[in-house]
């Protein structure tokens, strides 16, 4: 029997100061670590309508989708795969990027420039891919 492949989504959100937002992971797996927010797409949903719908479900913030940041796939705890496609997203118009709140998924939720972005307990892969992306600067 073939592993379950699971479809997800994530958002690279900036606000207008350049800083990233990333959630501190509540639930398995690497809880605790910090990540962008993002989830599995639901049935009948478009993996842009996901990363909507997760962004505000776990930062309390709106977000418009405005390109695809990129693919990844990464080990699922049952032992599938999960298959993330991740886009840059910016802050909707009229929306307050600081009326944050971790919600859902999230034990914290926070704004942070890309060259301290490396200095938190990421999730496994985060910091290289963002790098490859160029979202963070190369290390070095």
């Amino acid at each position: 029997m073939e592993a379950m492949r699971t479809r997800c989504a994530g958002g690279v959100v900036r606000d207008d100061r350049d800083r990233l937002l990333l959630v501190r992971r509540g639930q398995e797996p690497e809880r605790g670590r910090w990540s962008v927010p993002g989830g599995r797409v639901e049935p009948g949903e478009t993996s842009q309508d996901a990363v909507v719908r997760e962004v505000f479900e776990e930062t309390g913030v709106r977000v418009v989708v405005t390109g695809v940041a990129g693919y990844v796939e990464r080990p699922a705890p049952d032992g599938g795969t999960y298959e993330i496609e991740d886009y840059y997203a910016r802050v909707e118009p009229g929306t307050d990027p600081h009326a944050l709140r971790a919600g859902s998924d999230a034990a914290d939720v926070g704004w942070f420039p890309a060259h301290r972005v490396e200095e938190l307990d990421l999730t496994e892969g985060l910091a290289a891919t963002l790098r490859e992306w160029g979202v963070l600067p190369p290390s070095g």
